[in-house]
C-alpha cells in the first residue's frame, strides 16, 4: 500500500446527467479564438491554426455554486464555450475516429482576468495567471452523447442582459478536428476535457451579476459572481 507525507488531494469530478457516477476529471485544455467573429474581436485572423491553453483540474465550479470575484484584477470577462468531456484518448488520433472517444458534453464558461492576460501578451508571457486561476472553469452537469456534435445556439447573459450568441456550429475548428489537433501535442486520457472557444461578445462582470449561460440540446449553467 502507497503511503503518502500528506494526504493527497480528492479526485475532482463532474454530475452527469441521469447518472449517480461522476465524471473524474484529469485535466482541462481550452482552445483559443475559436469562433471567426471572436477571433476578429481580439485581433486575430480567423483561420489561424487552434492553439490551446490549459487550466488545473481543481479549477472546476461545480453547478449551483458561487464564484467568488478573483484577486488581482479588475477586469474578470465570461467566455461560454461547449466543453468536450472525453472517455478515451490516444495520440495523434484521426479526425475520423475522435467522435469514439467523447463521453458527451457540457456547458462551461472560461472566466477570464483580462488585464492580467492582455498584459502578459504584452510581455510574450504565458498566460497562466490570467486563464488558469482559481474557480476559473464553471461546468454544467455533462450530458451523455452518442452522433454528431451540438451544433445548435449557444448563448450568455448576464442579468437578464444578453452578451453573447451564436451558433456552435459557427466554430472554425469543429469538436473532432479540436480532438485531433489536441492529440498532436498532448496524449489524451478520460477525464479529459477541452473547452472550444467562445464567440463574440466577451465582457467584464462585477460582484452580484447573475450570469446564465445555455447551449442547444446540452444544458444550462447559472452561478452568481460573489
Amino acid at each position: 500500500m502507497t503511503s503518502y507525507v500528506f494526504d493527497p488531494p480528492a479526485v475532482v469530478s463532474v454530475p452527469v446527467e441521469g447518472q449517480d457516477g461522476r465524471f473524474p476529471v484529469r485535466r482541462i485544455l481550452c482552445v483559443g479564438r475559436n469562433y471567426a467573429a471572436h477571433a476578429r474581436e481580439m485581433g486575430a485572423d480567423t483561420r489561424d491554426p487552434p492553439f490551446f491553453f490549459s487550466k488545473p483540474a481543481d479549477a472546476i465550479v461545480l453547478p449551483g455554486a458561487d464564484v467568488a470575484y478573483p484577486s488581482r484584477t479588475g477586469n474578470l470577462h465570461h467566455e461560454i464555450e461547449l466543453v468536450v468531456a472525453l472517455k478515451g484518448g490516444g495520440a495523434d488520433i484521426a479526425v475520423d475516429q475522435a467522435a469514439d472517444l467523447i463521453f458527451g458534453y457540457a456547458v462551461g464558461v472560461d472566466l477570464t482576468r483580462r488585464d492580467l492576460q492582455n498584459a502578459a501578451k504584452d510581455k510574450g508571457h504565458p498566460w497562466d495567471a490570467g486563464k488558469a486561476f482559481d474557480a476559473s472553469a464553471p461546468i454544467s452537469a455533462i450530458r451523455p452523447w452518442t452522433g454528431a456534435p451540438p451544433q445548435g445556439r449557444i448563448a450568455i447573459s448576464v442579468n437578464g442582459q444578453l452578451r453573447q450568441e451564436g451558433l456552435v456550429a459557427d466554430m472554425v475548428w469543429n469538436v473532432p478536428e479540436i480532438v485531433a489537433e489536441a492529440s498532436k501535442l498532448w496524449t489524451l486520457a478520460a477525464g479529459d476535457l477541452i473547452f472550444t472557444g467562445t464567440p463574440e461578445g466577451v465582457a467584464a462582470m462585477v460582484r452580484g451579476d447573475r450570469v446564465e449561460g445555455e447551449i442547444e440540446g446540452v444544458g444550462k449553467l447559472a452561478f452568481k459572481i460573489v
